[in-house]
């Protein structure tokens, strides 16, 4: 009796969730209204005015889907056409392409969709050069086009981050971000750690960076970075394959503290008087270290940027 309540409970589950499903429309790959759509965008690509007007209904509107505006009236026509052109004016390079990996879809709804609508949505990725600010742009939006059964467009949704828009609409004008010291007690402590280097004090040169610091090599995989106990073992094959004979500082180092991120990084160059022990040939290697910083005055990133070809034998 147990085993046949349990079918029974096991069928009337499956029997809901087939219940629960109901369709409202139809999805189309190919459609009549995603032609218009990709000839709407080929427009806007080629700043063609009267031809992207000529897709827009008179009621045309257009929204920001990701505003927090209550009850947002839209975008009517003219504005729309006018913001639109910008692109084709003020970026070089402008493209409109498809998300990798995406396609098209055009929605015929069936319920509350008596004016028999249509709706294309388009996974795309925007790219230019904005002339003016040499800001690049190469950002993934999602749009959602409502075309009326004569294939004109009534309304667009647009959903995509505005980031790279703020950066150019800032990039007009001047601003600082921060001070740039000449002398500072983090300048003090990357002396510390290349000098302590210079002497072969490898665990002493360690002290100044914090226990999770990351050690980037420019010549390294990019995104590739080496943890302290990791570091010193690439530091002591060094100090065994060369003499240092003196490490000296080229210029004066930078330390940068930022307002944005609340970011701090020594900027520093050196040169290297090293003498390979195999074969004693003289080496001058000239570095640049970028150290970051925490809020306690430790070392937390280091990224060394040298030709590893005047190394190698």
């Amino acid at each position: 009796m147990k085993k046949l309540l349990l079918l029974a409970m096991a069928i009337s589950g499956i029997m809901n969730a087939f219940a629960q499903k109901k369709t409202n429309g139809t999805v189309y790959i190919e459609h009549p209204a995603i032609n218009v759509v990709d000839e709407f965008v080929k427009a806007t690509i080629a700043g063609d005015s009267a031809k992207i007007a000529g897709y827009l209904t008179d009621d045309f509107k257009s929204y920001n889907g990701t505003s927090n505006v209550y009850n947002d009236k839209g975008t009517a026509k003219a504005a729309f056409l006018s913001s639109t052109l910008r692109y084709n004016k003020e970026l070089e390079y402008f493209a409109i392409d498809p998300f990798p990996g995406s396609y098209p879809d055009a929605v015929e709804y069936k319920k509350d969709n008596k004016d028999e609508e249509v709706w294309v949505q388009t996974w795309n990725v925007l790219k230019g050069l904005h002339k003016a600010t040499g800001v690049k742009l190469d950002a993934g939006a999602h749009r959602l086009y409502k075309l009326t059964k004569d294939n004109k467009i009534k309304t667009i949704i647009n959903y995509s981050n505005g980031k790279v828009l703020d950066e150019i609409g800032v990039s007009f004008s001047n601003r600082t971000n921060g001070k740039i010291y000449n002398h500072h007690d983090n300048i003090n402590t990357v002396r510390k750690a290349v000098y302590a280097f210079e002497k072969g004090d490898l665990d002493k040169s360690l002290s100044f960076y914090s226990s999770d610091a990351r050690f980037t090599d420019i010549n390294n995989e990019y995104g590739k970075f080496a943890t302290g106990k990791e570091i010193k073992v690439a530091w002591q094959k060094f100090q065994n394959d060369f003499e240092i004979k003196s490490i000296d500082v080229i210029g004066y180092p930078d330390y940068l503290e930022y307002e944005m991120d609340n970011g701090r990084e020594v900027l520093s160059w050196w040169k290297c008087n090293l003498v390979r022990k195999s074969d004693k040939k003289v080496i001058v290697l000239p570095i640049h270290l970028s150290n970051g910083f925490d809020e306690k005055g430790k070392i937390i990133s280091e990224v060394i940027y040298y030709s590893e070809s005047l190394l190698a034998k």
